[in-house]
């Protein structure tokens, strides 16, 4: 009889006097009894559940693959849809240039001429460059074996991302890594080729005209690149390919037909890793220093941070991939990091924190097993082995064992593992910072470019939905909107566990009273907010809602005003305002708080596909769900006005929520203080309140520019209502910029012949609430009356 009971005590609430103290528990509840704050809880929430998922995807990988090993032939066919999700994943997705060859011609001396060189020096250094995409070059050395008619093999050789070629050949005085892996390997004959990776140091991440940062080169290469669907780990697969594509051409010319390996250290093994698996003309690789579970890439630098990857694909999945070629699997010692690096003098901070850590060798163990276990699936089934340098897999990387079972694994005969004297130094001054420079400068013109013309993909991508009638376009659109969601957001299953709501009265004034809300969404996670409930509610009335959002590092209080509280000035009591005007108002709070813990959940979130948005739209479903069960709430009324961060939420809830199949969804939406052309905003170099400047790393949202801007996301409201509320003087962008964006939208509208739907309002003033047009407009389409 509990059921009852609560919705006539729910019933009789708004019969309450303006004159008496409202109860101190809402109606139909439970008692909040949290002592944490709501933000804290929360957060710790939402991380304790994107930890376990994390582990739920590594144990459900498995069960995703459809591998077929009753042929070598079939097993290769049936990798190809996984190569293409990988290519995507590390967006690796464009075309090379055709015709790939050296820049300049290998120099090879004959035997007589080698003769009069010191023994050990049978190859020479030589500089060189190669094409790989558009406007985009590889640069390294090659270590041309001497003396021979024809190398006796081929090998790419990748060095740690910390290491330039000429440290990693030991052609070079400036010092040398503990690996002589290039120069053993050329002093056994086989031509060596060794790209240059992007490094760690934050010499050219920024735009010396607007500012510099303490980002990492590869930070800085991967928060424009995440935004247009490319990544610095592609571009330099690529890199590696086009190497390949170059040897493929020297091969056919030359009729050596020789095999080509690739060996790498460190960040060098990813890429080795990532090539060989996407690509199956490498014969054999040796991966050192880097494979192990995944699950903790969150932990790492920003620059291994790849969307999606961990649904399907954790090193062992990748290793799979390779078989059943030869795979040597070495755990060792790499160069650690612990970043950010600090800020130097005249340079901006921000720069997302990650370390690189030596792994712990009994969990590469445990990952090597994985892809051993795949590899025996295959017959024979025995061509991946575990080498482990050092007592503890903390010896020196690419050592003696880990080069003689690449050796034996690849049939290579005679192989002498051990450098036979000092490396050859490079005759030719080649300046390597400046080669670093042109490693980013190209990464970064390319993507630039991709940003410039990425509207046409958007174009042709929402000029699926037929415009001809505001009907059409609903029915049309519906597919669109899935899109958007799962590409760009990343959806989560519907939240299906009971409300169970709890509340606390907070504050009370004459005009209505204040509770803390929180409602379950998933295991773990909540939603909370606070609702001002107006007094004086007659029995039978239903009224509109009006969903507040706040900004960055906000809490709901932050948009009341009143007894006990002073608000956030910027906000101007919105939500209060909107509570005395007789609207039913209800703040969320948002886990958009406490600065990195909020911003590693984006990096626990986005290898599973899902950003924080993925929390988010669920929280509103349930608050919504809630909202539309009170008696004197009408579901068909429920709006949202959101400030900055919550104007992000404005293009992005609310478009996702539509009513249907009982479900209540928003009926309109207000972007305050944050509309732009958001792929700009986010990618752009060029511009001084880019976010590629500052210290929200987590803000970048992968392949954005080619899936929905904030006109597409807008137009997902459509029919319903949507305004943006923009100041003169807000520096989050220009008013040309939001007028750009905004005229694809009012175009839209128009052309579906309702162009009252949408309005846009320019005040004098800056990052805030204006409440004048906003207000207007939420009375008008929520058809509630000014007092």
């Amino acid at each position: 009889m509990r059921v009852p009971f609560l919705l006539l005590t729910i019933s009789l609430f708004p019969l309450l006097s303006a004159a008496q103290e409202s109860p101190a528990t809402f109606p139909g509840t439970e008692p909040l009894k949290a002592e944490q704050p709501l933000d804290v809880l929360m957060v710790e929430g939402i991380d304790q559940f994107s930890l376990k998922e994390l582990d739920k995807a590594r144990q459900q990988r498995e069960s995703l693959w459809k591998r077929d090993y009753s042929s070598a032939q079939a097993y290769q066919s049936s990798l190809e849809p996984y190569r293409q999700k990988l290519r995507t994943y590390i967006g690796a997705v464009d075309q090379r240039v055709q015709g790939i060859q050296f820049e300049r011609p290998l120099k090879f001396t004959g035997l007589k001429a080698a003769e009069t060189k010191p023994a050990h020096a049978y190859y020479e250094p030589q500089f060189q460059r190669w094409p790989v995409l558009p406007g985009m070059t590889a640069e390294g050395l090659i270590l041309v074996p001497q003396g021979a008619e024809s190398p006796r093999g081929i090998v790419i050789a990748i060095p740690d991302s910390r290491w330039s070629p000429d440290v990693f050949a030991g052609a070079t005085e400036q010092g040398t890594p503990s690996s002589k892996l290039p120069q053993v390997l050329a002093e056994n004959g086989f031509l060596v080729v060794i790209p240059t990776l992007i490094d760690r140091t934050d010499e050219f991440a920024g735009n010396p005209l607007i500012a510099m940062t303490n980002q990492t080169n590869r930070e800085w290469v991967y928060r424009s690149a995440f935004e247009v669907g490319r990544h610095v780990i592609g571009y330099e697969v690529q890199k590696v390919l086009a190497a390949i594509d170059a040897l493929d051409g020297l091969n056919q010319s030359t009729k050596w037909n020789l095999p080509i390996s690739l060996v790498g250290i460190g960040d060098g093994g990813q890429i080795a890793l990532y090539s060989a698996a996407i690509d199956a003309r490498p014969a054999s690789v040796l991966v050192s220093g880097y494979f192990q579970p995944r699950e903790g890439v969150w932990q790492e630098p920003i620059d291994r941070n790849v969307w999606r990857q961990l649904v399907e694909f954790g090193d062992a999945e990748i290793a799979g991939m390779i078989a059943p070629r030869p795979l040597i699997i070495e755990a060792c010692a790499i160069p650690e990091t612990d970043g950010p690096l600090p800020v130097q003098a005249g340079r901006r901070g921000g720069a997302a924190p990650g370390q690189i850590k030596t792994a712990d060798l009994a969990q590469v163990r445990i990952e090597f097993d994985r892809a051993k276990a795949i590899y025996e699936k295959l017959k024979p089934g025995n061509h991946i082995v575990l080498v482990e340098s050092g007592s503890d897999g903390r010896g020196p990387a690419a050592s003696n064992a880990a080069i003689m079972a690449l050796a034996q694994k690849s049939d290579w005969r005679d192989f002498k593992p051990e450098a036979r004297g000092k490396s050859v130094p490079l005759t030719e001054a080649v300046n390597w910072r400046s080669v670093q420079g042109r490693q980013v400068g190209e990464a970064i013109d390319f993507t630039q470019k991709l940003l410039r013309n990425s509207f046409k993909v958007r174009d042709q991508l929402f000029a699926k939905a037929d415009r001809s009638s505001v009907e059409k376009w609903e029915s049309t659109a519906e597919p669109l909107r899935d899109h958007v969601y799962n590409e760009l957001i990343g959806k989560l299953p519907e939240p299906s566990i009971p409300l169970n709501p709890r509340t606390r009265k907070v504050l009370e004034t004459d005009d209505y009273t204040g509770y803390e809300v929180v409602l379950d969404t998933y295991p773990d996670v909540i939603a909370a907010g606070i609702l001002l409930y107006p007094k004086g509610i007659k029995a039978d009335e239903k009224r509109p809602v009006v969903v507040c959002q706040h900004g960055l590092e906000g809490v709901p209080m932050d948009t009341i005003s009143g007894p006990g509280t002073e608000g956030y000035p910027y906000y101007k009591g919105f939500a209060a305002e909107l509570a005395r005007r007789g609207f039913i108002a209800y703040s969320p709070q948002n886990p958009y708080r406490g600065k990195d813990r909020f911003r590693t959940l984006q990096r626990k979130s986005n290898p599973l596909g899902r950003s924080l948005f993925s929390y988010i739209i669920p929280q509103h479903q349930v608050t919504l769900k809630w909202l539309a069960s009170l008696p004197a709430v009408d579901p068909n009324r429920l709006a949202f006005y959101g400030l900055s961060y919550g104007g992000k939420t404005a293009v992005r809830v609310p478009p996702m929520l539509t009513s249907k199949e009982g479900r209540p969804g928003y009926c309109l939406s207000i972007c305050s203080a944050d509309f732009n052309e958001w792929v700009t905003k986010n990618a752009s170099v060029d511009l001084p309140f880019s976010y590629v400047f500052t210290h929200e790393y987590e803000i970048f949202e992968w392949n954005m520019a080619h899936v929905a801007n904030y006109a597409e996301l807008s137009m997902l409201m459509t029919p319903r209502p949507f305004m943006v509320e923009r100041g003169h003087d807000d520096g989050v962008g220009l008013d040309e910029w939001v007028s750009f964006e905004y005229a694809k939208v009012r175009r839209h509208y128009s052309k579906l012949g309702i162009p009252e739907q949408t309005e846009i309002e320019f005040f004098n003033g800056p990052h805030t609430i204006n409440g004048k047009g906003t207000y207007d407009f939420l009375h008008r389409h929520l058809n509630w009356p000014k007092k």
